[in-house]
């Protein structure tokens, strides 16, 4: 080591017991020392470099994904959200399409005389269910159920005011009926009807109707599309395709509409799943309501525009299983024949089983009442029956119910 020693220019280093003698200058040592600070530096510059490489990298990365995660852009995956109905064009609030379509929701109250223990007795029946104005000629769109077997229609408008209505025709099999305000009645408002096929799973939507009782006329009840095209078994016992919603749907709201967020109504509110028809038991059910598409009855418009062309007969499908059992050909079996009706007139006979309608084949009470609403009431049709096992011939004249 230095000695301090001006004068002595001699340093020893013992290593190993070897005896090693380096002889240098001050000024050798000096230069060495300030080399060696220098280096030190370079070091600690390059050192500090290097550490603010690494932060700016991590907080340039954060900065960087937060970025792309607002922009909705993580890595090489692209996501946009999906397009709800609310942020559709032409979308409105819930209450503003309330609003548009309140005028002409209706509220529909029926009587009728029902028999008990086997016509013994009878009994006045009240009615209660929703509707919606379609024209401005006072025609209303609503359940079968509502006004099936109705002698008395009353319609509470929304404007408050009560008045008359008659039934103007009716489809059991799709559940759909047609009623007409009294003539000169001033329409409060015409509901705009939408397409149903455009509906989606998630689709807000909303039902409005009367439910319970009148004291509760003009309801309001929000929810989503559940499915769409779901198979369901109408009053009638046949198979249609219907709308599911949570949207609440009580006693009361059959009839009415079910609306999307543009206001146009998209549905006919016809029915809910309770507990027994879901063959459950002790559980309750909620949140599956049904509603007929507003495409089936646009397609049907016309003919429940028209009168009702009765036959005077009531029927039943005779199934293939129940054609089978009873070694019957498929077709409409008629149970009973009014008196004096078009059918009786004719010929036809309880027990007979329709076939052919006016030369076309027909196994289902449906397809006999599509073909007869193309008819008018004075046209004479062929009705062909299989009675004891022979094909008989009938003619027909239509007529008015």
């Amino acid at each position: 080591m230095y000695n301090g020693n001006d004068n002595n220019n001699s340093y020893n280093n013992n290593m190993g017991g070897m005896n090693n003698n380096f002889n240098f200058s001050r000024e050798d040592f000096e230069e060495k020392r300030k080399k060696r600070k220098k280096n030190a530096k370079i070091a600690g510059v390059v050192v500090g470099a290097l550490l603010l490489t690494i932060t700016s990298g991590l907080l340039g990365g954060v900065v960087t994904y937060k970025i792309m995660a607002k922009d909705k852009v993580v890595g090489s995956t692209s996501y946009a959200a999906p397009e709800f109905t609310s942020a559709s064009e032409g979308s409105l609030t819930a209450s503003q399409a309330f609003e548009k379509v309140k005028p002409a929701v209706v509220t529909i109250s029926t009587k009728s005389i029902q028999s008990t223990n086997n016509g013994l007795f009878s009994q006045e029946v009240e009615g209660l269910g929703s509707g919606f104005i379609i024209n401005e000629d006072g025609y209303i769109l609503t359940n079968n159920h509502v006004v099936q077997g109705s002698d008395d229609v009353k319609v509470l408008l929304s404007d408050g005011s009560e008045v008359s209505a008659k039934v103007i025709n009716t489809d059991p099999y799709e559940d759909l009926a047609m009623i007409k305000l009294a003539d000169g009645t001033k329409v409060p408002g015409v509901a705009e009807l939408g397409d149903s096929d455009a509906l989606y799973p998630g689709e807000d939507v909303i039902a409005i109707g009367t439910p319970l009782s009148k004291s509760f006329a003009q309801t309001m009840t929000k929810g989503i599309v559940s499915a769409v095209n779901r198979d369901v078994e109408s009053e009638s016992g046949t198979s249609i395709k219907v709308i599911q919603t949570d949207a609440a749907i009580n006693a009361g709201n059959s009839g009415g509409p079910l609306v999307n967020t543009k206001g146009q109504v998209i549905g006919i509110n016809s029915m809910k799943m309770g507990s027994a028809a879901a063959g459950s038991q002790g559980s309750s059910i909620e949140g599956m309501g049904f509603s007929i598409p507003i495409n089936e009855a646009k397609s049907r418009l016309e003919s429940l525009s028209k009168p009702i062309i009765s036959l005077g007969i009531k029927v039943f499908d005779l199934t293939p299983e129940l054609a089978k059992k009873y070694d019957s050909p498929e077709g409409v079996y008629v149970k009973e024949i009014s008196d004096f009706s078009p059918a009786a007139k004719a010929g036809m006979k309880q027990g007979d089983i329709i076939i052919k309608f006016d030369g076309t084949k027909i196994k289902t009470g449906k397809e006999l009442n599509e073909l007869k609403e193309k008819k008018n009431a004075g046209d004479k049709v062929k009705i062909t029956v299989s009675r004891d096992k022979k094909e008989v011939e009938l003619e027909v004249e239509l007529a008015q119910k």
